[in-house]
């Protein structure tokens, strides 16, 4: 019984460190996204009528598909310097392939979010 106490609260330490950690980059996020709004630019593209705020849109989407590709890159390096012998911690390794799975599991979530939203506005009514 004291094994399966120990081994709930090594897990819950866990977590709680996950927590953290994901506590901390939204608040790093926060900060920002405050620190882009406060002290970004604010200007009207007259050529397409668009606007840029704070870097808009798509210079956040396209920094999240660099950094979504440098992760990819990453554990590609990793995996293959893992395979040729030169590092041998078979859980950073794993590490690199899970951020990976995971950013480009996002990245596809999002893709799908807008493909839908996209969807919907071209069946509205006019």
């Amino acid at each position: 019984m004291s094994s399966i106490n120990a081994t709930g609260a090594a897990g819950l330490q866990q977590v709680m460190a996950l927590r953290q950690q994901v506590m901390q980059q939204s608040d790093a996020l926060k900060s920002l996204r405050e620190a882009g709004v406060s002290g970004g630019t604010v200007s009207t593209g007259a050529a397409n009528g668009s606007e840029t705020i704070g870097g808009g849109f798509a210079d956040t989407l396209k920094s999240t598909l660099e950094q979504v590709s440098a992760a990819q890159a990453k554990s590609s390096d990793i995996t293959a310097a893992y395979e040729r012998g030169e590092v041998t911690d078979v859980a950073q390794v794993m590490m690199a392939r899970q951020e990976s799975g995971v950013a480009f599991e996002a990245t596809l979530q999002v893709r799908n979010k807008l493909l839908s939203a996209y969807q919907e506005i071209m069946r509205m009514g006019v």
